[in-house]
């Protein structure tokens, strides 16, 4: 429905005041944190607004969610994977991580319920690691293969010239255009894979979505 956030339906509209309370415009009542945490939680769609500026404010109040859960003790987020994440800031490759974090994310939703039934296998004392070896090879190779086609350096450039005799200019040029070529067709090649790639699993994530059971 319309009014509860839910998939499908308008965003309900929360306001935040000078105060810092949090008003939920479709409940007429003030929430806190915590509630906006359940809506989180029961998939029902919200944005933040500054009620005096009308700012979206969505980002910082749904990262003071993640403050307030980790001072909780529940702990998703590794001192490693924070000290990476810092370190993205300001780099050349801040842009690409949102879009990888967002998609690989929603790749570890739609095979939430597959995972769940691994974990579930072990009270039966059968922990099958090697299914959940197998997608976390999966999903790294595809991070590398996604970096290296955004890199902006590709494989075999920037290696120690030959130390054959010297070509002559106009010989030395055309070898030079007739390897960039080469180059520029592998590198069209590999984005054709890494695009198949991407929508291989997508369908995967679909299917797995309409066969929750599965």
């Amino acid at each position: 429905m319309a009014a509860d956030g839910q998939s499908g339906g308008e965003p309900i509209t929360i306001k935040k005041y000078a105060n810092r309370r949090l008003y939920n415009t479709a409940t007429s009542s003030y929430v806190t944190l915590d509630d906006l945490c359940q809506m989180v939680k029961e998939d029902k769609d919200f944005v933040v607004f500054d009620a005096k500026s009308g700012e979206d404010i969505t980002r910082s109040v749904l990262t003071q969610i993640i403050v307030e859960e980790e001072s909780k003790g529940q702990n998703l987020l590794p001192i490693g994977f924070l000290r990476q994440l810092i370190g993205f800031y300001g780099d050349s490759l801040q842009s690409l991580v949102p879009r990888y974090l967002d998609h690989s994310m929603t790749s570890f939703a739609g095979n939430q319920e597959q995972m769940r039934s691994y974990m579930q296998n072990a009270f039966d004392g059968i922990f099958p690691f090697g299914s959940l070896e197998d997608m976390s090879k999966q999903n790294m190779a595809m991070v590398e293969q996604a970096m290296r086609m955004f890199s902006p350096f590709g494989e075999g450039k920037g290696e120690a010239p030959s130390a054959s005799t010297p070509k002559e200019p106009a010989a030395a040029a055309k070898a030079a255009k007739t390897e960039d070529k080469a180059e520029d067709k592998a590198e069209d090649n590999k984005l054709d894979e890494l695009k198949r790639q991407i929508e291989a699993l997508q369908q995967q994530v679909a299917s797995l979505s309409d066969n929750p059971s599965k």
